[in-house]
């Protein structure tokens, strides 16, 4: 998938190139996704309760709903402060930087050069892709599990479990994949100038004949395999059936 994000290519061809460079760099840059997953969504959920006491209680007027997108849009924001893993995970797997970078840790003190700004390439979409993705996430699981068949059973609970999950999941992965593919072309550059969000996206668009579908290239790898997105967080659709409605 990043392979197809980054260069746009087919699946075959970024298979071809994983078969080409060996196993041995399959898991390259596995080191950053498992320290900001353990994170992640911890900081979701717990930041999303504290800033929906925190809105209610400062702003009573508010509302229900604004002080739910509030609270989720501020979750997204806080999380985005994990940006670094995700910038070092894209150095890993980007295979112009297999030579350059030994390992994460390398790549980590090797930007300290280019100032902390560095760590956080990238993180406009990251912002705007946290916030999106739970405010959609929070909304409609809330729906769905007041939609939720009772009396059913247990197994009845897990098949809806896992059925919202996966919907819930594949829903906000595709239609949050744009903006990682603009994130991931961003991060994809080390030193020099800063490109702005709009600037990266018109690259990318022209790159691609100008085609809108061809941004969405590498999605069927992402809702299939991995559907749920919780700001960034994909998971199997069993895990995200049992996080998004249990």
């Amino acid at each position: 998938m990043f392979r197809q994000m980054l260069h746009g290519v087919s699946m075959w061809s970024a298979l071809g190139q994983l078969r080409s460079e060996g196993l041995l760099f399959l898991y390259r840059g596995i080191l950053p996704p498992l320290f900001q997953k353990t994170i992640s969504v911890s900081v979701m959920f717990g930041m999303y309760d504290q800033y929906q006491r925190q809105l209610e209680g400062r702003l009573p007027r508010l509302g229900r709903p604004l002080v739910d997108m509030g609270a989720a849009v501020l979750a997204g924001a806080t999380e985005a402060l994990l940006t670094p893993f995700e910038r070092i995970q894209i150095l890993m797997q980007d295979r112009h930087y297999h030579s350059r970078y030994a390992n994460t840790w390398h790549a980590a003190r090797e930007l300290r050069v280019h100032g902390l700004a560095e760590y956080y390439r990238g993180m406009v979409p990251i912002l705007l892709r946290n916030g999106a993705s739970n405010v959609l996430f929070f909304g409609l699981r809330e729906r769905l599990k007041a939609a939720a068949p009772h009396g059913g059973g247990r197994a009845s609970a897990a098949a809806w479990d896992f059925t919202c999950g996966a919907l819930i999941g594949a829903f906000i992965s595709t239609v949050m994949y744009p903006l990682n593919v603009i994130k991931t072309h961003m991060q994809s550059g080390v030193g020099g100038p800063y490109r702005g969000i709009v600037e990266t996206l018109g690259e990318v668009y022209r790159a691609r004949g100008r085609s809108v579908r061809a941004l969405f290239r590498g999605v069927h790898v992402n809702y299939n395999a991995l559907p749920h997105q919780l700001g960034h967080h994909q998971q199997h659709p069993m895990v995200a059936g049992v996080i998004v409605c249990a």
